[in-house]
């Protein structure tokens, strides 16, 4: 069986095509398209249909080449990066090259044979970024209400809101007096709608 090492990157993926003992029998470097995967399936083609893709699991680099190999009926395992680290240091060829990380990939991916196999995003991807989503909201909100904070502190120390209540209109209806009587430059902004509060 052919292995194919993937060390990919933002704008070109590497990979070297081993034999079952490790040896080098071929390699190539395509962009990150589809048109280029096309391209690519074709190269690996010439190698036989007994093949197998080895991609050092960084899915925000390569998570288009996956999909578009998986969607031709390709299998790709994941190799952790901390197998090609110790690939890299037993091998007889030192320094750092792409062609040299996808070796190593490809070595680690012979070596290791409970290595988790690849799929194609389903639901759970859809949910993860939904959740990330709203991580990144709550954490927004939760800055607006400190900055808001800290500008009321500026305008009257003495005046303290109750902890976790900036979020609420009552709340928000009592802010505008005093910022209304205040003269500022700064503005402050409701956590609820961005906008300034007057």
């Amino acid at each position: 069986m052919i292995t194919f090492g993937v060390d990919a990157h933002k704008r070109t993926h590497t990979i070297v095509a081993v034999d079952d003992r490790g040896t080098p029998l071929g390699q190539t470097t395509v962009g990150t398209t589809s048109k280029d995967h096309l391209g690519l399936l074709r190269w690996a083609a010439r190698f036989g249909a007994e093949r197998r893709w080895a991609v050092e699991d960084c899915r925000h680099l390569s998570r288009r080449l996956e999909r578009d190999l998986l969607s031709a009926g390709e299998c790709i395992v994941r190799v952790p990066p901390k197998l090609m680290a110790h690939v890299r240091d037993s091998a007889r060829t030192y320094g750092k090259s792409d062609p040299i990380d996808a070796l190593a990939v490809a070595r680690a991916a012979q070596r290791e044979p409970d290595l988790p196999v690849a799929r194609l995003d389903g639901p759970d991807r859809e949910l993860r970024l939904l959740v990330d989503h709203r991580e990144s909201l709550v954490a927004e909100r939760t800055r607006l209400i400190c900055r808001l904070r800290w500008h009321l502190h500026e305008l009257d120390p003495a005046w303290e809101p109750k902890a976790r209540s900036l979020d609420a209109q009552r709340t928000l209806d009592e802010v505008q007096g005093p910022a209304a009587g205040a003269s500022w430059c700064c503005c402050a902004f409701s956590p609820r709608t961005g906008q300034p509060v007057r």
